[in-house]
């Protein structure tokens, strides 16, 4: 049988109301209260009705995911993550796709927001990065959480609401990877400009370099997307004319971008990893479904996402219900595979 909010309330020793009270996060039940109340719901294991939650009061409990990636992979870990969380807590989730280019986003931001009552907002990049949002959200006295490359900031109001990806660490160990291994000739193939990650892994590559006593130089830099094609139009530009500045390794910014270098390398007759080693970013499917598989760094986005959540959950509750388990830096592992595995 269905367990009730009345199974809930007999098993705690309280009204139908104060447990209501409690599922809805009213600020004024005791903490006492509370703990018996949520002991109760776990012991029984009951599943709040959400959309007569939503409807019976003031409260949302509906949380949304939004995001503008092209990589299908991303996404899904993404969301996965965060809709575990969701279930847990017993939210629904709303999944929001938007461009950040679009001159329309913020109002679109705005109507998503009131159309869906949402209780709160994961932000992913490079959504995460845009002002204008946060500032939106802040207006409408939302809750939010975002997800960032970078590392944790000073400023205390930023890095409460923030996930930060060390994207900086992950692109430095790889680069002294590829040195240990002889490379002193490694071109980085960039992604987009406008996001965060780009100018993390780029810096963690520049001062790996100066660190082993190397000369960053821009020639071997090209500045693409983050897209297989833009991986194949890079490696052609190193290659061709005799890899004129005679590239021995290729960064991918991602692992679409190294796919694309890669794929671009054998139609040349390069041999990989024996006359190129090639390296990406994320240990996304990509990664492994090209011969030789690529090392890469292993980005666990469903984990990164799961957190987001707890710290959004968190913030939605206030600080009696405080999570104190939620990790706020991931530092992006090497995996090291065939395609670099060069011998010094």
């Amino acid at each position: 049988m269905k367990v009730t909010i009345n199974d809930v309330a007999k098993l705690a020793g309280v009204s139908m109301k104060t447990v209501s009270r409690v599922i809805n996060n009213e600020p004024s039940v005791r903490k006492k209260t509370y703990d018996i109340v949520m002991s109760a719901v776990k012991e029984l294991n009951y599943q709040p009705n959400l959309a007569a939650r939503n409807l019976a009061g003031t409260s949302s409990f509906t949380v949304g995911l939004v995001y503008d990636n092209p990589n299908a992979y991303y996404v899904i870990d993404m969301q996965n993550g965060v809709l575990s969380r969701c279930r847990r807590e017993g939210y629904e989730l709303v999944i929001h796709p938007c461009s950040y280019s679009d001159e329309n986003m913020v109002e679109e931001f705005q109507t998503m927001i009131k159309r869906s009552r949402l209780a709160g907002l994961v932000l992913t990049p490079p959504l995460s990065e845009q002002q204008d949002i946060i500032d939106l959200l802040e207006s409408l006295d939302v809750e939010f959480v975002r997800i960032l490359s970078g590392r944790p900031s000073q400023d205390e109001n930023e890095s409460k609401n923030c996930i930060y990806v060390n994207d900086y660490a992950a692109s430095y160990e790889i680069t002294e990877h590829l040195i240990r291994h002889g490379h002193t000739n490694i071109a980085f193939l960039c992604g987009d400009e406008e996001h965060k990650s780009t100018a993390e892994r780029l810096s963690g590559y520049q001062d790996a370099l100066k660190d082993n006593r190397l000369v960053f130089d821009e020639k071997l830099v090209y500045r693409g997307n983050y897209s297989f094609e833009s991986g194949v139009q890079g490696a052609k530009a190193f290659l061709e004319d005799g890899n004129k500045f005679n590239i021995s390794a290729i960064m991918g910014g991602n692992d679409e971008i190294a796919a694309g270098a890669l794929f671009a390398a054998r139609l040349m007759n390069v041999a990989i990893p024996a006359q190129l080693s090639i390296t990406g970013f994320e240990d996304s499917p990509f990664s492994k479904q090209t011969w030789p598989k690529l090392t890469t760094a292993h980005q666990e986005n469903d984990v990164i996402s799961q957190h987001a959540a707890r710290l959004l959950f968190s913030k939605i509750r206030g600080p009696r219900n405080l999570d104190k388990e939620i990790m706020t830096v991931f530092t992006p592992s090497m995996v090291v595979r065939e395609s670099s595995n060069k011998s010094e």
